[in-house]
């Protein structure tokens, strides 16, 4: 062991101080200096003014890049106290603006996480060389700046204000990110994402950057996973069969609800999306486990019974009934339990008994109601599944 190992004492221990180990670590809080850690500063002040929406309390957010580098986020929402004295329960806008959260929230099934752990605002603040915020709140329009997650000077008045609603506009510190911009391309698909899971959800998103081209998109859509299924499929081969068979169940067993949309096109390419809580669940879990359970029994069941499969004809596997199937599960639980340090697979064990019967019995009923199609879609499978 060298003489500098055995000298190692407290007074080797570095101590950050406020946001200096936001700023001298980065990559810990928004992923990356690059252009993903610029869209996690996007997602982590629209977090908030999107469950605004989901709660009811406003109807619209706006995202608009803005030509000079920054980024602004509004909402219609009732906005956020100023003064702590106002005994809401929540954090003032300072507060909001320039402490981190103690801890990850639960992830409450009517609750969305779009930044990497839902640290808030505050983390991006740290990381902006300038943010602005204007509150309008009660008949009042609130003013104040900060610096590198300092706020400059007590939120001010700024004479009265029309609605209410909270507007965010940050400007990403060039020394942390450099010449990085953010994504159009990517701030829209998790946004889009985002729609298609939550009906309820109304947002908007527009480019300036480039006065000649601006781009604008605005997403809501009230049929939910059942639309996700036809966006998907948009550019694949023609439907096997027209119909997108869908449905949404609470089942008290998983404290929670399951949605499901599924069709099989003429693809050989399976596409399955699952996510829980909105969040996506790339490495899949219980929840696609259960799924696919569902898929298998109904199949095999309605195949058997209508002679498609002959009694020495093994069962149709997961991988057969695959192909050309494009699905989305989506889970919303009080007390999701998510493995790995990314949290991209959920592990809540009573989901997948639950995924899997509500599966069974609403593709089973499908497949009854309609024979025809039913049949398009057995025979191809059966047909791939003796060839292989």
């Amino acid at each position: 062991m060298s003489e500098e190992a055995i000298r190692y004492d407290a007074s080797h221990i570095q101590v950050l101080e406020g946001w200096e180990a936001v700023r001298k670590r980065p990559g810990m809080y928004v992923g990356s200096t690059g252009e993903r850690g610029l869209r996690q500063l996007v997602f982590e002040v629209a977090d908030r003014a999107v469950n605004e929406v989901l709660a009811d309390r406003a109807s619209r957010v706006d995202v608009t890049l803005t030509p000079d580098g920054g980024v602004c986020v509004a909402d219609d929402g009732p906005g956020v106290p100023i003064d702590e004295a106002e005994g809401t329960g929540g954090p003032n806008l300072e507060a909001l603006l320039t402490r981190m959260q103690a801890a990850v929230r639960p992830g409450d099934r009517h609750e969305v996480t779009l930044g990497l752990c839902g640290i808030g605002p505050s983390v991006t603040n740290a990381l902006s060389r300038r943010m602005t915020s204007e509150v309008r709140r009660e008949g009042v329009r609130w003013i104040q700046e900060y610096a590198r997650g300092i706020a400059v000077a007590p939120p001010t008045q700024a004479g009265p204000a029309t609605g209410s609603g909270i507007t965010i506009v940050f400007w990403p510190d060039a020394d942390i990110f450099g010449t990085a911009e953010c994504s159009f391309d990517g701030l829209a698909d998790r946004f889009r994402e985002l729609a298609f899971l939550n009906r309820d959800l109304d947002i908007s998103l527009t480019d300036e950057r480039c006065p000649v081209e601006p781009r604008s998109v605005r997403f809501r859509f009230p049929g939910g996973a059942r639309d996700f299924v036809a966006f998907l499929d948009e550019q694949e081969g023609a439907p096997v069969h027209p119909d997108i068979i869908d449905f949404e169940r609470e089942d008290l067993r998983m404290a929670g609800t399951v949605e499901v949309a599924l069709r099989w096109s003429g693809s050989r390419e399976e596409q399955v999306r699952s996510f829980a809580n909105s969040r996506p669940t790339t490495g899949g879990g219980s929840h696609v486990v259960g799924f696919r359970d569902g898929v298998a029994a109904a199949l095999n069941a309605y195949a058997r019974e209508r002679l498609l499969l002959t009694a020495t004809d093994p069962d149709l596997s997961a991988d057969q009934i695959g192909e050309g199937l494009t699905a989305v599960v989506s889970v919303k639980l009080d007390d999701p339990e998510f493995q790995g340090a990314i949290r991209d697979v959920l592990g809540n064990t009573a989901v997948r008994a639950c995924v899997g019967q509500a599966v069974q019995e609403h593709l089973g009923r499908w497949l009854e109601e309609h024979p025809e199609r039913a049949a398009a879609v057995l025979d191809r499978i059966v047909e791939a599944a003796r060839r292989d």
